[in-house]
């Protein structure tokens, strides 16, 4: 017999600006450089690339045929973390935030937004994140990794103080972060310096992503902070996996740290994963042991990764009926304060 699940929420779903696209495509060079900043090569990056800025029956069709009733929709990656004048990251990230409330607004039935924010002006980033979610309706903030300070070479991350004002926000309005992944800093890179397949999704992301959020954790952010809510893609960068033994060895190497709750505690009280480009039975059954299925949320990376195959997954992945419908969009549900369609 054959079970009705609830329409669908994909939580990590990207976007770029038309005039963006067009300028890159315009440019082979442009888009090669574009490429090697992800990790992917030009003729991947180019058809994704032609999807990121089309809102309409490509993008809605794709939806429709997976049985996506909703997407949250996201500036692609590396967003304007990589803008290094800050006065320019700070309108840029307002450009791209009234870009896509338009959008939504115009299928508010469809789509919903994370915000794009500059942190690289920590007080103007508060006020881009007031006005995203109390006036242009966004249900949160995406931010692209580390941040870049001065120059591509240094980056903030986002336990710096700094940004202490920008988490108090947060958690007034009670709205929660999304962590997306960048390639490492280049001081970081010396295992992948002559390996360009090492840089992007295919390792790098997940290893700085991971590591950006064990810094939050062993550095006492959510003590700092126990309201925050932090979102991660890619079932959990891995993490869920590596809670007992980072926990272990923390606890016989804590330095001068020390952390009010256990990682998993964590996990309970602040974080969430998304199944976004991580279709694997094993990684989502070990996510559920490690992190339980109240945190997990279903989401794509579409376009970089196809919702069909996403949907055809999670449809038969081998877990409870129950778990299932949590993870496609109860949760999100709950999370987001999303009323169920009509």
């Amino acid at each position: 017999m054959s079970v009705q699940l609830p329409p669908k929420i994909a939580l990590e779903e990207a976007y770029a600006h038309p005039e963006d696209v067009a300028r890159i495509l315009s440019s082979e060079s442009d888009l090669r450089r574009s490429a090697e900043g992800g990790g992917v090569t030009p003729r991947y990056y180019r058809p994704v690339y032609e999807r990121l800025c089309e809102f309409d029956e490509v993008r809605l069709g794709a939806m429709d045929a997976a049985g996506i009733q909703r997407q949250v929709l996201s500036l692609t990656a590396p967003g304007v973390q990589i803008i290094t004048n800050p006065f320019e990251a700070t309108v840029e990230a307002r450009r791209q935030n009234d870009f896509l409330a338009a959008r939504v607004a115009h299928r508010p039935d469809r789509y919903s937004a994370f915000a794009a924010v500059a942190l690289q002006e920590p007080d103007n980033a508060v006020r881009e994140l007031r006005r995203a979610v109390t006036e242009l309706g966004f249900v949160g903030v995406l931010v692209n990794g580390y941040t870049n300070d001065g120059d591509l070479d240094h980056g903030r991350y986002l336990d710096s103080p700094a940004y202490y004002p920008f988490w108090d926000e947060l958690c007034a309005l009670d709205v929660p972060l999304y962590l997306h992944p960048r390639p490492l800093l280049p001081s970081g890179f010396a295992a992948h310096q002559d390996r360009p397949e090492l840089k992007g999704a295919t390792w790098g992301f997940g290893i700085e992503t991971a590591t950006h959020t064990v810094r939050l954790l062993l550095g006492g952010h959510f003590d700092r902070f126990p309201s925050a809510k932090l979102i991660l893609g890619h079932m959990g960068e891995g993490l869920p996996a590596l809670l007992w033994r980072t926990q272990k060895m923390f606890d016989l190497n804590p330095f001068d740290k020390k952390i009010e709750k256990s990682l998993p505690e964590y996990f309970a009280d602040n974080i969430w994963i998304t199944t976004s480009g991580s279709f694997s039975d094993h990684a989502l059954t070990s996510a559920i042991l490690s992190v339980g299925a109240d945190r997990i949320m279903f989401a794509v990376d579409y376009p970089y990764a196809r919702n069909g195959p996403a949907a055809e997954w999670i449809e038969r992945a081998p877990i409870s009926e129950s778990d299932r419908r949590k993870i496609v969009s109860g949760n999100a549900r709950s999370l987001f304060r999303l009323e169920e369609p009509a």
